[in-house]
This record gives structure tokens, sequence and C-alpha cells, in this order.
């Protein structure tokens, strides 16, 4: 594989206005917060940012409003090097946003989003890409677009030999054939619950859920726990890859970077384990800063981390 792997996003794009403050409101209050940063983010955008930081040659494929908070995603895109010529501009409704709110105290946020653009990506918007992904080395989906586009998207990289990677975020229930055409999935502890209906509290149950979601047809199964690393499944293999050690400020994104993470190196033919240990380290880095596109590391900061 080469060292620079061509990896092909199709999702969304989110514009975070995040807030940060002590607690949690209870029903009915007003906290006053104890600071506002409005990031670029969007499961889709990070983890095609964050790959191509890592090393990969990235294609994106999603859509826009004609906005000045789309204006930024172009830009953004452009400055790392992420090839837009699949990102559509949509000039009737604008671009998705969200309001991620961080609880200190809790050491954990919540989000609220607004998809807007994001749910009129088509499967006819596929089409004119499925040049790139047939010759990609792997597809990285989401589902915050319409879960058809993103099965349709599949269904090309799959008939072409070209791996698909699915973060299953934020849940929906997804039609049986999409996982089966599905070579890695990246649940987390909340998603994994969904999927299964078990309660993910443990890793003796994340084992469980584990093998569950491995039978729905998956080859891979990497079911991330945050402060608890994350767990690695496939027909042959397990293990618990424990997470680094790291200050955490901030939570957004780190799933989206070990994602990419992970993409990158299993792409470049690292083994599985390796590649769950390279996409820790870059969720961990990610949440060392506030905000999503500033937080995603650069290949040479995961390096470091775990050289430590």
């Amino acid at each position: 594989m080469s060292r620079h792997p061509n990896i092909v996003v199709v999702g969304s794009f989110i514009m975070d206005l995040v807030f940060r403050t002590y607690r949690r409101p209870h029903k009915g209050e007003t906290v006053i917060g104890k600071e506002f940063g409005m990031f670029t983010g969007g499961k889709g955008f990070n983890q095609a940012i964050a790959a191509s930081r890592l090393g990969a040659n990235v294609t994106m494929v999603g859509c826009l409003g004609t906005d000045i908070f789309g204006d930024s995603f172009v830009s953004s895109m452009q400055k790392e090097g992420v090839n837009t010529r699949f990102v559509i501009r949509n000039d009737n409704i604008g671009t998705g946003v969200a309001s991620p709110v961080i609880y200190e105290s809790e050491g954990d946020n919540s989000i609220i989003i607004i998809p807007r653009a994001n749910q009129t990506l088509k499967p006819a918007h596929i089409d004119a890409a499925s040049a790139a992904i047939k010759e990609a080395d792997l597809l990285m989906l989401q589902l915050e677009i319409p879960v058809e586009t993103s099965f349709y998207a599949a269904n090309i990289a799959h008939a072409a030999g070209v791996r698909v990677m699915l973060n299953p975020a934020p849940f929906a229930p997804l039609p049986s054939d999409f996982y089966k055409i599905v070579d890695i999935i990246t649940p987390n502890e909340i998603e994994a619950g969904q999927m299964t209906g078990i309660h993910v509290d443990a890793i003796e149950t994340a084992a469980k859920v584990g093998k569950n979601i491995l039978s729905f047809g998956p080859k891979m199964v990497i079911l991330t726990m945050g402060q608890r690393g994350a767990y690695y499944f496939d027909s042959s293999a397990e293990s618990h890859v424990p997470a680094f050690h790291v200050n955490a400020v901030d939570p957004t994104a780190a799933g989206d970077a070990f994602c990419s993470g992970f993409a990158v190196a299993i792409s470049q033919g690292r083994d599985p384990i390796e590649a769950v240990r390279v996409g820790n380290a870059a969720g961990g880095l990610a949440t060392t800063i506030l905000g999503a596109e500033p937080s995603l590391p650069k290949i040479d900061q995961v390096l470091a981390l775990m050289d430590q």
C-alpha cells in the first residue's frame, strides 16, 4: 500500500457553535457559560481533514449551502489539500449547523445538529464521484447524510473491491444488506448499544456487543470507548487496546480523529491492532484542544505520542 493512500470521504459539513460551561443546566434553568467558539466540523469534514493531516490523499463528497459557512469549509479544505471537486453548493438551503455544549464537571459533551444542506446529498451526486470511489484505497462513511446515499456509495465501492469503513454516527437503523458490504465499522459505546440493544457498561459487555455486531456482517468491528480505549474484533481475533493518557479539554471530533487514524494506517498496510493504536493516539490528541478542526492532529504529533 502507498504511504499516502487515496481515501474518499462521503459525508457531512456542520458548522459547530461550541459552548463551554461548568455543568449541565437543570430543566428550565439558565447558566452562564465560560467560553464560546465557532469551528468548521461535521463528521465527514472532520474525517477528511484528519485523514489529510495524517498523510492520505483525500477527496471529499458532500453538500454545502452558498453561505458564509459554506465558504469557510471550502477555504479550509483547500488549505488542507482536500480535493473538493465533488462538493456541491446548494442555493436553496444553508450549510449544516450544530451546538456542542461541553460540561467541565462531567468531562463530556452533548450536541444538537441541524443537518440542512447535508440532507440534500443524493445518489446522483455520488454517481458523479463514482470513478474516484472506484480508484480509492478506502471509502469513509458516516450517518449525518441520508442513509440511502451512504448505502449507494458503499455499493459502488464494494462492487469495485474498495474497502468500506462506516462510522455509524449518529445512529440510524440500517438495512441488513448495508452491514454486509461494510468492511470496517466503528461505533462508540452509545451507538453499539443502540445497534444491539445491549448497554455497554464494562469491558466484558463490550466484548459481547462487539461479537454481536460482527455477526451483522462487517469484517472488522472497532468499538471506541473514550478513556477506556478501543476494542477490536474480527472473525479470528479480539483485543482491547488501551487509550493514551492526555490532558483532555474537549472530546469534540475525537471519534472522527480515531476513525481517520485507523483508516489511514490500515490503508498503509499496517496490522489492525497497530492501526487501532494510531486511531487511539489521534483521538486522544483531538481531546486536548477546543473545537473540531483545530484539534485534529498531524501525523508527526500522533507518532510522537505513540513513541512516549
